[in-house]
């Protein structure tokens, strides 16, 4: 007779425990067991694991070069370096430098043409400013007495009379503009006349020296006297160039003011003529 085997309550407690147990380890295992999943061209690297570092280039081995990005839409490609033509055939060296130094400041200075322009044109921009201010003093005065006549004057006439200043004004202020031109181009064509003897001058004492570089002063930080030859260089302009002869000077007036209009006649009486005596 086969006998039957009852399990106590101890036991029973027990394997529960272990069911429980091992149903709370389930997730756990699974978790570390989960396949890694396959990317094509990874490494096959499990979800929420960071790349691996790249590795480190061998000794003596050159790290690989970044792939080429493809040009975007609409930019233009990039130039290509130029590249060095054929070497040039050996030339002949320079001479060796002969220095002389001048100071075209001081060459101008000593000039006697460059001094005598530049007390001419000093000349005819002081009277331009005085017959500038002489005649703005007439405008002034001019509109003062229409500003007191206009009480008295009909409108037609003073309209006429504000219209014929305003002309004045402009017409002077034309005539003032080209004066001032007219001294600034004749200063400027005497100062390039100037420039031009002061390099000639140069040339001349320079070969006679045999210099074959010249320097100005302001160039050098220091010198000998020997490599000087501004003196030279300014006796020889006085003597190639003595006196400038400027262009002459626009001396146009300021339209005079225009003469107030003579009372008409009493009716029936005629004006006499010129060089008549009045009827009596």
């Amino acid at each position: 007779m086969a006998k039957t085997r009852v399990s106590s309550p101890a036991v029973l407690v027990l394997g529960g425990l272990a069911v429980a147990a091992l149903a709370g380890s389930l997730p756990a295992q699974a978790q570390q067991q989960q396949p890694e999943w396959f990317v094509p061209g990874g490494q096959g690297n499990r979800p929420g694991q960071p790349a691996p570092a790249p590795a480190p280039a061998r000794p003596g081995q050159q790290p690989a070069a970044p792939a080429a990005q493809p040009a975007r839409p609409g930019q233009p490609p990039a130039a290509r370096p130029a590249q060095a033509g054929p070497a040039l055939p050996a030339g002949q060296p320079p001479p060796a430098a002969v220095i002389g130094i001048v100071d075209l400041d001081e060459i101008r200075t000593a000039s006697s043409a460059f001094g005598t322009v530049r007390e001419e044109i000093e000349r005819r921009r002081q009277r331009l400013n005085d017959d500038l201010q002489r005649e703005q003093n007439n405008w002034r005065e001019a509109q003062q007495s229409l500003a007191n006549q206009r009480a008295n004057l009909p409108p037609d006439q003073l309209r006429t009379r504000e219209r014929e200043l305003q002309d004045r004004i402009t017409d002077s202020q034309r005539i003032f503009r080209e004066r001032s031109r007219g001294i600034e181009q004749a200063a400027q064509a005497a100062l390039v006349e100037i420039e031009q003897a002061v390099g000639l001058a140069v040339r001349q004492v320079a070969s006679s020296r045999g210099v074959n570089l010249v320097l100005t002063r302001p160039a050098v930080l220091m010198n000998d006297r020997p490599f000087d030859l501004t003196e030279e260089v300014s006796g020889q302009v006085n003597r190639v160039l003595r006196s400038v002869t400027l262009a002459p000077e626009a001396t146009g007036e300021a339209p005079a003011a225009a003469p107030a209009a003579a009372p008409a006649a009493p009716a029936g009486r005629q004006a006499p003529a010129q060089g008549q005596r009045p009827a009596r």
